[in-house]
Formats: C-alpha cells, sequence, structure tokens
C-alpha cells in the first residue's frame, strides 16, 4: 500500500474478542486504519451508506449475522464491498451472498495474506468508486456553470465573466488551439445585456481579401447584423493587414458602409481571440484598440487538475447525446491526466466522446492497439447508435436500415451493452 497516501479504512465487525484484537492488529500493521464493532447492530450504527472503505465481518454472530449485515448493508449501498469471514458449515450461505454482491469470503481458519489480498483489492475498488461518484457529483454540480474546472486561473476566469457582461470594453482572449477561448467569449456574451442580440463570429483566418468591403463592412454587410450584439474575431493573428487595417477603424469609429456618404454607426462589443505565438502579427495599433481587458485562457498542460472535471462533465454531455454511458470515470480520468493534449480541452472533449462510444483506443497495447474483437465491437457500437439516431429514435426504422433481424439486434444491443432507453430518450 501507498504509505503517502490517507490511510484505507476497514470497518472489523467480529464477536470474538481475541480474533477481533488479532485480525485488527494484522490489518493495522498493513497499513490500514481499522475500526472494531462487537456485532451487527453496533457496526450498523457506525457504517454510514457513504462509508470509505470495506467492511470486514464475521458471519456466526449472536442477535443479526454477518449475511443479514450485508444484506442491510447492500441495500443502503450496493457497491460497499463486504468481505465474509465464514465457517465450513456457511460457505453454501456465502456463495449466495457473493452472487447478491458481497465483494469476497474467507473459511476459517483463513490465510492472513488471503485476507490481506481480499481487503486490498476492496478497497482499491472503494476508493475508485467514491470518486466516481464524486467527479459525477461535481459534474452534475457544474453542469451548468460558466467554466468547469477548480484550478485557479480557470475560478478566476470563472469569478469575471459576470463582471465583463456588460463593461463597455473589448477584449482580446489569448490561448492555444483548443482551450476554450471561443467558449469564454460567448459565455460573456450570454451573461450579459447584449445576449439578447447576435454573437457573430468571424474567422480572420479565412476571410477572402475580395470580400472584406463587399461582405463585411458594407452597410447592411456580416458586421453589422451583429448591432447591439457581439461580433467575435477568431484567429485575429492570422488576419491579413487589409483586414487589420479595416477592423483598426471600425474599432477606432464603430461605423459600416465607409463608401457612402453617411456610414451607419454600429454598436458592437468586440471580443478578439489570438492563438499564442501570433499575437506578433497583430498591428500594435488594432490590439490597444481591442484589448480593453486582456485575457488568457490556460491550456490543458497548466491545469491537469482540471481533467478528471472535464471528463465528467464531457462524459454526461456524450451520454446524454448518444445514449453511451462510462461506467468508470475516474479509471479514465487518471488514464487521461498522463497524455499529452497538444489539442487542449477540445481534444479532451472528442477523446471522451470517443470513449463514451467505444471507439477510444487509447494507450492500450505496446502500439496503442486494442484487439480485433474489440474493434469489431466498437464498430457494431457506433454502427448501432448511429443508426438509432438517423432514426430518431424509431427502433423499427433503424433494424431496417441495419439490415439485421429484430433478434440479432436486441441480442446485440445486450452484449454491447447499448442503453437503448437513454438513446432513445436523447432523440426527443
Amino acid at each position: 500500500m501507498n504509505t503517502a497516501e490517507p490511510l484505507p479504512l476497514v470497518a472489523l465487525v467480529e464477536d470474538d474478542a481475541d480474533m477481533r484484537a488479532a485480525t485488527a492488529q494484522l490489518l493495522s500493521l498493513h497499513g490500514f486504519e481499522v475500526r472494531t464493532f462487537v456485532d451487527a447492530a453496533d457496526a450498523l450504527a457506525g457504517v454510514a451508506a457513504d462509508f470509505p472503505g470495506v467492511v470486514v465481518t464475521d458471519v456466526r454472530m449472536p442477535g443479526m449475522t454477518g449475511i443479514e449485515l450485508f444484506g442491510v448493508l447492500h441495500a443502503r449501498d450496493p457497491q460497499l464491498p463486504v468481505v465474509l469471514i465464514t465457517g465450513l458449515g456457511d460457505v453454501e450461505m456465502a456463495v449466495a451472498a457473493i452472487k447478491a454482491g458481497a465483494w469476497d469470503f474467507l473459511t476459517k481458519p483463513f490465510d492472513p495474506d488471503a485476507l490481506l489480498a481480499a481487503v486490498i483489492r476492496a478497497a482499491r475498488a472503494r476508493a475508485l468508486t467514491l470518486e466516481n461518484r464524486q467527479l459525477r457529483a461535481i459534474a452534475d454540480a457544474q453542469a451548468g456553470e460558466a467554466l468547469v474546472g477548480e484550478t485557479p486561473a480557470i475560478r478566476r476566469l470563472r469569478d469575471m465573466i459576470p463582471m465583463l457582461a456588460d463593461v463597455a470594453l473589448d477584449l482580446v482572449i489569448e490561448g492555444e488551439l483548443g482551450s476554450g477561448k471561443e467558449h469564454y467569449a460567448r459565455l460573456v456574451h450570454r451573461a450579459g445585456r447584449r445576449s439578447r442580440h447576435r454573437f457573430l463570429k468571424i474567422d480572420c483566418a479565412t476571410v477572402p481579401a475580395e470580400l472584406v468591403e463587399r461582405e463585411l463592412f458594407a452597410r447592411n454587410g456580416v458586421i453589422q447584423r451583429a448591432h447591439r450584439g457581439t461580433l467575435f474575431l477568431d484567429n485575429l493573428g492570422l488576419a491579413s493587414v487589409d483586414l487589420q487595417n479595416r477592423l483598426t477603424r471600425l474599432a477606432e469609429a464603430r461605423v459600416v458602409g465607409l463608401e457612402a456618404r453617411d456610414p451607419d454607426p454600429v454598436d458592437l462589443r468586440i471580443i478578439a481571440s489570438i492563438e499564442e505565438g501570433t499575437r506578433e502579427r497583430v498591428s500594435s495599433a488594432l490590439f490597444h484598440l481591442l484589448a480593453g481587458v486582456p485575457l488568457r485562457m490556460p491550456p490543458l498542460a497548466e491545469r491537469t487538475a482540471d481533467i478528471p472535471l472535464l471528463f465528467a462533465h464531457f462524459a454526461a454531455r456524450a451520454a446524454a447525446q448518444h445514449g453511451c454511458t462510462i461506467t468508470s470515470l475516474a479509471d479514465h480520468a487518471h488514464r487521461l491526466a498522463a497524455r499529452d493534449w497538444a489539442g487542449n480541452v477540445l481534444e479532451l472533449e472528442k477523446t471522451t466522446e470517443r470513449i463514451c462510444l467505444g471507439l477510444d483506443v487509447g494507450d492500450r497495447g505496446k502500439a496503442g492497439l486494442i484487439s480485433l474483437p474489440e474493434r469489431i465491437d466498437a464498430f457494431e457500437r457506433a454502427a448501432i447508435i448511429e443508426a438509432i439516431t438517423a432514426a430518431r429514435g424509431e427502433i423499427a426504422a433503424a433494424i431496417e436500415a441495419l439490415g439485421l433481424p429484430r433478434k440479432t439486434f436486441y441480442y446485440r444491443i445486450k452484449r454491447l451493452g447499448i442503453d437503448l432507453r437513454a438513446l432513445r430518450s436523447a432523440q426527443g
């Protein structure tokens, strides 16, 4: 066990004082924090539904038996690991309890190493279960939040949204590709009075030179449609010199239709995004006109502590959209936290969606490959989900499109673990 981590917790239920003391000592010497209980009633009072550990209980006890104790604890929390210590005559009952959800059982006299191995495995499983619950709870709590994450930089940016929403200043948001610059701009727009009007995005990297005056800045042109709303200038660092010069005049005068005798005034909030490494390509005049409040979106490499929360958030969204589920958030989150994320939050979002659909090969195997049967399952799962989505939840139409017998369709739904009810609900 890693002694740098908090001591794993064991609730030991044993009515024999000598056995209780010896077992508690064994577990304590191997890095467990042990809470002892003399009988089942005592344990029920001390083991809550969210107990952060493992229960080890004798079966033969006066009053309530260990099997009955397991039944009550299992009803409270089906994922609480319970290890049963049985006599030879209780094996049949213990096996029945295992089928009902008990973690493991050992027969007396038990091998100390066998007990330690069972408890260690159960403690690790319990830690992952509770971490999964915590991630889901935080994801649910932040589902309507502006910005998911708890690192200091993200907290500051989140706290600034209501302050920036209606301030009469333009913004420049710098950050790496996929770090969430546009998302943040939209959050600022939605939080203020301009939310009643358009959020108009222009990708400065793709605007043809011949359309600058004719389409963008003309009277009744593209930019004028954002009147009283927000104009989002994406990739400002990749704008041509001519476009930057025209944007400078817009930022200064807030008018369009310069070719006309009386240009039209436009009431705009301008928010620009600049990918890191391209700021020097923006003219100094334009940058300082727009950077009323300069902001920076941190890359995912600087906020790796947020990866589990972001993963849980995106997993919930993918589940709602595709009717798929990710059973062990914590396992995936720990694995993903060790990856390099050149595409930042956007890459994490797409990776989460692929995991939910069973299409992400991740870092499995020496070459990052999955087995042929796993690939086939992933393909079948994606094809079935795509067919149901295309059929807007109409199962008969999906079956026809897939060309499967109805019996085969439902067999594969069950084998691939597709939540048909959730998938149909997601289609409205």
